[in-house]
């Protein structure tokens, strides 16, 4: 699978070209699916809030087609149903919310068990859809009730402190990243929205028309 991990989205023409790049292919000529799952697992979301990510933002590129793929309703339909939607699929836009209960029902759906056979397959994670592929998130990004830890599914071997120097969050600074950084252990990078991370194979590359940190660097 290919990754493009961002925090804002695709936000910039840098971070657009570089999803062409991975697609093989220009966007009109691509088919998505979007996953809202994260939106329910975060309280400060809403039905209004999952409306309006379908609507716009990474649906809104262009694409040849958008569906959308509700994770938790997965299991009540059975595999033979949604697998083939997931394969014929070129890209999978995953929205924002809260990473452990987008982790879990990644888990709980069978999506985690799919990811290591959609070799040609993009994945373009928003916030929480980027977080969800870390190893952890940190329990300062941890706000669904019933998550055990702040452990997610370690696709990837770093982790991401997103919105880096977001207006709306004065908390997001910095200085908060490298506190975050150091209960986290393992290599991390700090990210605003006008930043990405692309994973192909053993490749990390970052692409960044704005502010970007890497964090406990060995």
């Amino acid at each position: 699978m290919k990754l493009l991990l961002t925090s804002g989205g695709v936000t910039n023409r840098t971070i657009a070209d570089a999803l062409v790049d991975l697609l093989g292919r220009p966007i009109e000529e691509s088919d998505a699916l979007f996953i809202p799952t994260a939106q329910y697992g975060q309280p400060a979301c809403s039905p209004v809030s999952v409306r309006n990510a379908i609507a716009g933002g990474l649906c809104d590129l262009g694409w040849k087609s958008v569906g959308v793929l509700e994770l938790t309703a997965l299991a009540s339909i059975g595999a033979d149903r949604w697998v083939p939607w997931v394969r014929e699929a070129d890209v999978l836009l995953v929205g924002g919310g809260e990473a452990t209960y987008l982790a879990h029902w990644m888990r709980q759906s069978g999506l985690a068990d799919l990811l290591p056979s959609l070799d040609e397959t993009v994945w373009v994670g928003l916030s929480a859809g980027s977080m969800a592929l870390t190893p952890r998130i940190g329990d300062e990004f941890v706000d669904w009730s019933a998550a055990e830890d702040d452990r997610t599914l370690g696709v990837v071997d770093f982790s991401i402190f997103p919105h880096l120097d977001y207006p709306d969050w004065p908390e997001n600074t910095l200085a908060s990243a490298r506190s975050w950084a150091t209960k986290i252990t393992g290599p991390a990078y700090a990210i605003d929205d006008d930043t990405a991370i692309t994973v192909v194979g053993d490749r990390v590359e970052v692409i960044s028309e704005g502010h970007w940190e890497p964090l406990n660097a060995s």
